[in-house]
C-alpha cells in the first residue's frame, strides 16, 4: 500500500477542494472497488428486477447466487492474499519486477483450481439448473482473478485506468441487464446473472491489461511465491480468520430461525442480510482514511525510523525518530476512530430518513439490526486498521491471534444468540468486533512499548529459510512444468 501512499501525497500537495476530493475519491475506489461494486450491483439488481416485474422468489434466488459466489471467492483468496502481497512487496523492493506477472498467474491458477473444484461440487448439489450453475461458476472464476488482481494493483499508479475499469464494469452490468431483462423481456435470473458476469469480466480484462502494461513478461517460475506462504503462514491465517469473522455471522443467520430456503441449498435471511449490506457501507470512510491519513502521514516516519537501524543511525536519532513515529501513529489512529464514530453517529441519527428513501421495506426488527451492525462494523473497521499497523511492525503472531479471536468470538457468539430472541442476533457480531478492537489495541500498545527490543532482540541470529508443504508443492509443480518442456525439446532434436 505504500506505493499508493506516495502517489496520494503528490495529489494532496495540490491546493483546492477539487484536488482533495479527487485524492479521496481515488483512494476510495482503489481500496473498496470490488466490494463497493458488489454492493452497488446487489442494490441495482433489485431495482432492475422490480422494474421488470420479476417474481419475489426469482429476485431472492438471484441475490443468493451472487452473494454465495462473492463470499466463496473472497474466502478462497483470503488465505493467499496477504502472503502474495508480502511477496509482491519484497520483489518490488529487490527490483525484481520480472517475477510479478508469473506469480500473478501462478497464484491465480492455484486458487482457480482449488476454488472451482470446491464451488463446482457445491453447485452440482445446490439445486441450480445447469445454465445457472455454469454462470455462477463463471462469475466465481472471474472474482478469483479480480480479488487476486487487487493485491497487485496497489503497485500501479494509473488511478484513472483503475477508476475507469470500475465504472465500465458497473455501466456494462446495468446496461446489459436493462437490455436483456427490461427491454427484451428475457428470463430475469439468467439474464441478470449473465449481465453481472459480463460486468465483472470486463473489470477482470481491464485490470489484467493494466498489469501487463506496467510489469514485464518473463519466463520466471510462477510458483516461487509459495515459499512466501510457508515463510509467512501467520499472514495467510490472519487473512482467512479476518474474512471468517467478517462474514460468518451472515451464514449462521441463514441457518437460523430467520433463514429462508430459497431453492435447494441456497438460503438467505432478508431481514438480516439487507441491513447488514447497507451497514457495511458505513465503514468505507475508515478504509479510505487508512490509506489517506495513516499511510500518507505515518509511513514516512515509519520508513525513517527503520532506515536508521539499517544505515547505522546513532542512538539519539533513533529515539527521536521513534517518538515522532509513535506520536504520528497515535494521532492518526485517534483521528481514524473519531471519523468512524462521527459517521456511525450521523448514520444512526439519520437512519429513518435515509432508509425511508429506499424501497427496501424496513420494519422495526430490520432497523434494530441496522443500528447494531453499524456499531459492530465501525468497531471492526478501527480494529482492522490497528491490525494493519501490527503487520507494518511485522507482529505477525499478534495479528493472527487477534484475527483468530475475532473469527471465534463473532462466529460463536452469533451461533449462541440463535437461542435467544431474534432482536439480539446482531449482538454476536458486535461483541466479536469489540473484542477484536480491544485485542488489537492492547497488542499494539504492548508491542510498541519496547520497540527497539522488538526490532533487534527478537530477530533470529542466523537467517532462517522456512520450507513446508507449500514449498514442496511449488517444487512439484515446477518439476511438472519442466518435464513437458524437456520432452518437446528432445522430440524437436
Amino acid at each position: 500500500m505504500a506505493g499508493i501512499g506516495f502517489e496520494l501525497k503528490k495529489l494532496f500537495r495540490r491546493k483546492g477542494l477539487f484536488a482533495s476530493l479527487r485524492a479521496y475519491g481515488y483512494a476510495g475506489i482503489i481500496c473498496t472497488g470490488p466490494m463497493l461494486l458488489g454492493v452497488l450491483l446487489q442494490l441495482g439488481i433489485l431495482l432492475l428486477c422490480s422494474w421488470a416485474g420479476a417474481p419475489r422468489d426469482q429476485q431472492d434466488l438471484l441475490v443468493c447466487m451472487i452473494t454465495y459466489t462473492l463470499l466463496c471467492s473472497l474466502t478462497v483468496t483470503s488465505f493467499f492474499s496477504m502472503p502474495v502481497t508480502r511477496y509482491l512487496a519484497d520483489m518490488l523492493y529487490e527490483e525484481q519486477e520480472q517475477t510479478i506477472l508469473p506469480s500473478f498467474w501462478g497464484s491465480g491458477s492455484l486458487m482457480l483450481v482449488l476454488g472451482c473444484i470446491l464451488y463446482g461440487l457445491f453447485l452440482l448439489v445446490s439445486g441450480a439448473t445447469l445454465l445457472q450453475g455454469l454462470l455462477c461458476l463463471w462469475l466465481f472464476a472471474e472474482m478469483i482473478v479480480n480479488w487476486n488482481a487487487m493485491s497487485y494493483l496497489t503497485a500501479i499508479k494509473d488511478y484513472r485506468g483503475i477508476l475507469c475499469s470500475f465504472l465500465a464494469a458497473i455501466a456494462l452490468a446495468f446496461g446489459l441487464g436493462l437490455v436483456l431483462v427490461v427491454l427484451l423481456g428475457g428470463p430475469v435470473l439468467e439474464g441478470m446473472l449473465f449481465a453481472v458476469t459480463m460486468g465483472y469480466g470486463l473489470m477482470m480484462v481491464w485490470d489484467v491489461v493494466l498489469l501487463y502494461r506496467y510489469f514485464p513478461q518473463s519466463e520466471e517460475s510462477p510458483w516461487t511465491f509459495l515459499r512466501w506462504v510457508d515463510a509467512f503462514l501467520p499472514l495467510a491465517f490472519t487473512g482467512l480468520c479476518t474474512n471468517i469473522g467478517l462474514f460468518a455471522h451472515l451464514v449462521i443467520c441463514w441457518a437460523g430461525p430467520l433463514g429462508v430456503q430459497v431453492k435447494g441449498l441456497f438460503y438467505g435471511a432478508p431481514y438480516y442480510d439487507v441491513p447488514a449490506l447497507i451497514a457495511f457501507l458505513t465503514i468505507l470512510v475508515t478504509s479510505v482514511n487508512f490509506v489517506v491519513s495513516v499511510e500518507v502521514n505515518f509511513y514516512p516516519k515509519y520508513r525513517n525510523y527503520y532506515s536508521l537501524f539499517n544505515d547505522g543511525g546513532v542512538v539519539g536519532d533513533i529515539v527521536t525518530a521513534e517518538e515522532e513515529m509513535l506520536a504520528v501513529l497515535n494521532r492518526e489512529l485517534r483521528f481514524t476512530a473519531l471519523k468512524q464514530l462521527f459517521v456511525t453517529a450521523a448514520v444512526l441519527s439519520l437512519e429513518n430518513t435515509l432508509l425511508a428513501l429506499l424501497p427496501l421495506g424496513f420494519n422495526d426488527l430490520m432497523h434494530g439490526y441496522f443500528r447494531t451492525l453499524c456499531v459492530g462494523y465501525g468497531l471492526y473497521a478501527v480494529g482492522n486498521t490497528i491490525l494493519m499497523i501490527l503487520l507494518y511492525f511485522t507482529d505477525y503472531g499478534g495479528a493472527v491471534a487477534a484475527a483468530a479471536v475475532f473469527a471465534v468470538s463473532a462466529s460463536g457468539l452469533t451461533a449462541l444468540s440463535m437461542a435467544f430472541d431474534p432482536a439480539f442476533y446482531g449482538f454476536g457480531f458486535l461483541i466479536g468486533a469489540a473484542l477484536f478492537y480491544l485485542v488489537t489495541l492492547f497488542r499494539l500498545d504492548v508491542f510498541t512499548a519496547n520497540l527497539p527490543y522488538r526490532v533487534l532482540g527478537q530477530q533470529p541470529i542466523v537467517a532462517e529459510t522456512k520450507s513446508g508443504r507449500f514449498t514442496r508443492l511449488g517444487l512439484f509443480l515446477e518439476h511438472k512444468k519442466r518435464k513437458p518442456a524437456k520432452s518437446a525439446k528432445h522430440s524437436a532434436s
